[in-house]
């Protein structure tokens, strides 16, 4: 059950959520989130066969990236060229989530809304244990979905519709609505964003390579446009994709990296973003400029986390690690 009662700032409405608990969905041969996250990391990602038989430059092969946790790697990439396209390569990054934490960060854009505390631009305080980041979905009028984060549900949430959940541990998933996932007394963050584009380890029946509308229109109708999707493992790793491609092969690179569930993301040049960073302390701050595209055929760069003026949702992956006693949790000073 949801109790909303609504209640008006600065003229816009907003929802306080008072949750109940309720059934949660079936795991789906994916590891629960949720529980209380363990410091012992998961196994490295074993590497990815390429599409090609022999491809030069390491493709498929990970290679940890970015700030380690606890001296550990939580995050690997690498990269595939997909089969006939040799000038097409994805770019596939595996995140555990046992070391790094999620957070839904709200734009006025997207999801809309000027009363989010966490917003662009990552504050100092975030910027000492940020690891990645990434973009989130389509607008809402497009996502056919809702939207809950930090009490506020701007738009209501979707029985079957594909949904990034990110729990009070900082833990996430990715599953249908309803099915897989549902609401809880720990769930504080749901972006949901059109249908799942992989189900139980396989790409959703009905996939059409030519597709430039049902699952988003792609500009200029141009098909193999950038598109992002992030997937769950069977042991609950992240999987995060990006590249010049059809959906179908969207689906296809996200089951390649061991997606048992994965849903699409934004789409096209502007929007499509994954970046990691590379401080020279463990502690030290990321920055734009420690900062890596995951491809570098991305048009939008690291920086674009730390820019005042971004006005969209996306997701950072933390380093997991407890608060300093007595420290506050700070809030940004403006409305945007």
């Amino acid at each position: 059950m949801i109790t909303v009662r609504r209640a008006r700032r600065a003229g816009v409405a907003l929802a306080t959520l008072t949750f109940s608990l309720v059934a949660a969905g079936r795991p789906g041969g994916v590891a629960p989130a949720g529980a209380a996250l363990s410091r012992r990391p998961l196994p490295a990602p074993a590497n990815l066969t390429p599409y090609g038989v022999r491809e030069p430059g390491g493709l498929g092969i990970y290679r940890p990236v970015g700030r380690r946790v606890d001296g550990h790697p939580a995050l690997y990439v690498t990269w595939l060229r997909l089969p006939g396209r040799p000038s097409r390569v994805a770019g596939v990054a595996w995140m555990d989530t046992r070391l790094l934490r999620a957070q839904l960060y709200s734009g006025s854009l997207s999801p809309g809304g000027l009363f989010w505390h966490r917003t662009a631009p990552v504050t100092p305080r975030a910027a000492r244990t940020l690891v990645a980041a990434f973009n989130g979905g389509f607008l809402m009028k497009d996502a056919h979905g809702g939207y809950l984060s930090e009490g506020h549900l701007v738009s209501p949430l979707v029985r079957g519709a594909a949904s990034l959940v990110i729990y009070r541990n900082g833990s996430l998933t990715v599953g249908a609505w309803g099915v897989d996932v549902a609401m809880s007394p720990q769930v504080v963050a749901v972006r949901q964003n059109l249908t799942l584009l992989v189900d139980h380890g396989r790409p959703v029946p009905g996939l059409v390579a030519n597709d430039v509308s049902h699952w988003g229109s792609s500009l200029h109708n141009i098909v193999d446009t950038p598109r992002s999707g992030l997937g769950v493992t069977r042991d609950g790793a992240a999987v995060y994709v990006e590249g010049p491609m059809s959906i179908v092969e969207l689906a296809r690179v996200l089951v390649k990296a061991g997606a048992a569930r994965a849903m699409a993301l934004d789409m096209n040049p502007f929007w499509t973003i994954f970046a990691y960073y590379s401080p020279s302390s463990p502690m030290g701050l990321a920055t734009p400029g420690n900062g890596h595209r995951l491809n570098s055929t991305m048009v939008q760069s690291p920086d674009r986390f730390f820019q005042v003026s971004y006005a969209r949702d996306f997701v950072t992956m933390s380093a997991a690690l407890p608060a300093p006693r007595g420290a506050r949790t700070r809030r940004s000073r403006r409305s945007r």
